[in-house]
C-alpha cells in the first residue's frame, strides 16, 4: 500500500452540489486541482459515439472513470503542494455500489493503493443550486442517492468527512482553506 499523501485532498458528493465551482475557486488561488472524471468522460464518449457513458454502458464508464482517477493520482504526486480532486479512486467504488453492484477487487486493490488525506470534503446536495446540463441527466432524488452511495463508500474505507457549508463559494473557500491549517 502507498503511504497516505496529506496533501491529496478530495472534494466529494452529489453532482449539482457546487463541487467544481469550489475546484475552480481553488485553481484560480493557485492550488493544483484535478477535472471531474465522469464529466470529462461524458464529453469524450459522447464526442466519439463512445458506448461508455452511465445511460450506456456503465460498467466500461466505471473502469474509464477508474483509469481517469489512477491517472489523476500519478500526476498529483508530481505536483508542489496541495492538490484537490474533484471526485477520486473511492467514487468509483460508490459509483458502482449506487448502481447496486458489487465492487471487483481490482477496483478495491486500486482504493488500498491510492489512498488520500484522510479528511474527504463532502458536499450535501443542495436543492437551490441543482441544475441539470448536457452531461447532468440525474434527478434531484439520484443526485441525493448518489451523495449517500459516497458518504457510505468513504466511511467505508475509513475516511473521516467534513460537510461543506450551504454558502456561497467564497465561504466554502475559506471553509476548506481553514480545514488546511
Amino acid at each position: 500500500m502507498t503511504a497516505v499523501r496529506h496533501d491529496l485532498i478530495v472534494i466529494t458528493g452529489g453532482p449539482g452540489a457546487g463541487k467544481t465551482t469550489l475546484i475552480d475557486l481553488l485553481r484560480a488561488d493557485g492550488f493544483a486541482t484535478t477535472p471531474e472524471a465522469g464529466r470529462a468522460i461524458i464529453q469524450d464518449q459522447s464526442g466519439i459515439g463512445g458506448s461508455g457513458l452511465p445511460w450506456g454502458d456503465t460498467a466500461l464508464f466505471a473502469e474509464l472513470m477508474l483509469s481517469w482517477e489512477i491517472r489523476s493520482y500519478r500526476w498529483a504526486l508530481g505536483q508542489p503542494g496541495p492538490v484537490f480532486f474533484d471526485h477520486a479512486v473511492p467514487c468509483v467504488a460508490g459509483y458502482l455500489r449506487l448502481l447496486g453492484r458489487d465492487v471487483p477487487e481490482h477496483v478495491e486493490a486500486a482504493v488500498a493503493a491510492f489512498p488520500y488525506r484522510p479528511q474527504v470534503f463532502v458536499a450535501p446536495p443542495w436543492p437551490e443550486i441543482y441544475r441539470t446540463d448536457v452531461e447532468r441527466h440525474q434527478s434531484l432524488d439520484e443526485a441525493q442517492r448518489t451523495h449517500d452511495a459516497m458518504v457510505e463508500t468513504y466511511l467505508r474505507y475509513g475516511y473521516d468527512l467534513v460537510e461543506l457549508p450551504r454558502s456561497d463559494p467564497q465561504t466554502r473557500l475559506r471553509f476548506v482553506l481553514r480545514h488546511l491549517i
